[in-house]
């Protein structure tokens, strides 16, 4: 059996509180004993660099990301979103923060094409920076990222064809 690429992508920024959850997931998964079909990259608040790595041909993308759906903080999330069709009009990058929708879009504007994607989300508490510079995820985000770090193994072993040992 042909084995399938999976990329995990981190996303978020540590200093706008529990958007550092991608970011916090991806580096506890870096640590640990994953299949050699996966990778897994924070990419912080790197748009450009997402895209580019987006258009690389993987079996599975697992973008994990902080999602506000407004459930309870720490609440975690699985789905298959819709990819958007290029919009190159739509397409604009803040240094500060990234918006997973304009890196699809990008993308599809570079003549790249995502192949199947699954978002892991965890409902913030607050992606605002703190009034004293202080930086991390608030408790109820904090407990979740074992789960999240849990569940991202599952969807790899589910789409991988053996575990490494």
């Amino acid at each position: 059996m042909m084995n399938r690429r999976i990329l995990v992508a981190g996303v978020g920024n540590i200093f706008l509180g529990d958007d550092a959850f991608g970011v916090e997931v991806a580096q506890r998964l870096a640590k640990s004993k994953l299949p050699d079909n996966v990778h897994v990259v924070d990419f912080g608040i790197r748009s450009y660099d997402l895209a580019y790595a987006l258009m690389e041909d993987w079996e599975l993308v697992i973008l994990v990301d902080a999602i506000t759906k407004g459930d309870a903080p720490g609440t975690l999330y699985t789905m298959e979103p819709e990819l958007p069709d290029a919009d190159e009009d739509a397409i604009a990058f803040d240094a500060h923060t990234m918006d997973p929708v304009s890196v699809l879009q990008l993308v599809n504007a570079l003549g790249g094409e995502v192949g199947r994607m699954l978002v892991v989300g965890c409902e913030p508490a607050s992606v605002d920076a703190d009034a004293l510079g202080n930086i991390g995820l608030s408790p109820a985000v904090s407990a979740a990222v074992d789960e999240a770090v849990q569940l991202v193994n599952e969807l790899v072993s589910r789409n991988s064809p053996a575990r490494a040992a």
